[in-house]
């Protein structure tokens, strides 16, 4: 709301330093500065909260070093990440953009289904929490909305450039650009290629051009298979102290770069890369959710005086999912989200495998040790301080990867 404030002041009044509001640098800067004191300060307030409440973890036994000592720690500490989120977005960004929508939308919708989880597993003593089906249903709803948002309003749009001079001109710098104008679009951005875009809506419009209104039918479900896998996959993730958190910062900040990026018209232009009108306030939202995940790490990192529960693991993901269809790099995620990626292969390859095995030789066999994979390494006999951390400088490694791929092709 101070954006509004602000803005009115700067336009009305000779206010000294009412400006710095229309900068989104300054925004950014000051929206992480705030959601970084909100999570550390009065984040030690929320898990006094939570222990009063008796909110604490209940621990299965799977033969983990000093898992046994972490029962009863409080859990549900996503509620941290997520206010610390949306006061700061609420303060700095313009809520009416229709991005900061979309994002906030997923943050409540994602953090009420981990909630519930939470809940179920906490109050109601039942260890298996929400049924798995629900959480996949809410998955696939969110999934419907930020897929109808992005095909269909009106201000979810692209800016490309022109070879020929019957659209509008643009100086940048000291050159003109010929710019087409705003349109709908279901492009995306292939990473790696020189001509790197691919439109969805060409599954549909080789037929005939005219079934473009029909592009839905396979834009949405592609942005509900993202919304899910990777919602799941930060799950998954969230096994250790500061393993869910940390390697989500990293790729929130490498997401940010993309939103800057593609929101303005002279980075996207020297970079050759997709102008996207509007996105940049992205960038705000982004600082906010960096910072809520550092300062969540103050309490998250070994040995952990709170959990974040499905609360904080399956917002993390959905806004994560969300932040890179919006920049159109989903094609970008197994490299952004490698950690995430392998994590939740070594799942699906450990339960494979093991049904194969008992099926033909009636005895299930194992490729881990135990998976996820961070328990893999911890059955190995790694601290889990020293797991995360090198699961750290991968997450850094395949960030600064899919940042090369800007001029990469």
């Amino acid at each position: 709301m101070l954006y509004y404030l602000f803005e009115i002041i700067d336009k009305n009044y000779d206010f000294p330093g009412s400006h710095l509001f229309s900068f989104l640098s300054f925004r950014a800067g000051m929206a992480i500065i705030l959601s970084l004191l909100i999570s550390t300060i009065f984040g030690k307030k929320i898990i006094n909260i939570l222990r009063r409440k008796q909110v604490g973890e209940s621990v299965r036994d799977l033969g983990l070093e000093g898992q046994t000592e972490k029962a009863g720690t409080p859990t549900m500490g996503g509620v941290i990440i997520i206010l610390a989120t949306l006061i700061p977005v609420l303060l700095f960004a313009d809520v009416t953009n229709i991005y900061i929508i979309m994002l906030i939308i997923t943050t409540l919708w994602m953090g009420a289904i981990g909630f519930l989880d939470d809940y179920i597993k906490t109050f109601k003593k039942n260890k298996e929490g929400l049924k798995g089906r629900f959480k996949v249903i809410g998955q696939v709803g969110l999934g419907v909305i930020v897929g109808a948002i992005m095909f269909f309003h009106p201000d979810v749009t692209v800016k490309q450039k022109a070879n020929d001079t019957t659209v509008h001109q643009q100086t940048i710098g000291s050159k003109v650009v010929n710019f087409k104008n705003e349109e709908k679009s279901t492009k995306t951005t292939i990473p790696f290629m020189k001509n790197n875009e691919f439109d969805y809506a060409s599954a549909i419009t080789w037929i005939n051009p005219a079934y473009y209104k029909y592009a839905w039918l396979i834009f949405i479900p592609v942005v509900i298979f993202i919304v899910t896998a990777v919602s799941n996959g930060a799950n998954l993730t969230d096994g250790i102290d500061g393993l869910a958190a940390g390697t989500s910062a990293i790729i929130v900040l490498a997401l940010g770069l993309f939103a800057w990026v593609s929101g303005n018209i002279i980075f996207s232009d020297y970079l050759d890369v997709m102008n996207i009108p509007r996105s940049g306030e992205m960038t705000i939202y982004i600082a906010a959710f960096a910072g809520a995940l550092v300062g969540f790490l103050w309490y998250n990192t070994y040995p952990a005086q709170v959990f974040m529960g499905d609360t904080g693991s399956l917002t993390i993901g959905g806004i994560i999912a969300v932040l890179a269809i919006a920049t159109r790099k989903e094609l970008l995620l197994p490299v952004l989200c490698g950690i995430f990626v392998i994590e939740n292969l070594s799942v699906v390859m450990q339960v494979s495998w093991f049904k194969y095995t008992k099926k033909k030789f009636g005895e299930g066999r194992r490729i881990f040790l135990m998976s996820p994979l961070h328990h893999h390494y911890q059955k190995k006999g790694l601290h889990e301080s020293k797991i995360v951390v090198r699961f750290w400088v991968v997450g850094i490694l395949l960030a600064i990867i899919s940042i090369v791929t800007l001029k990469l092709r």
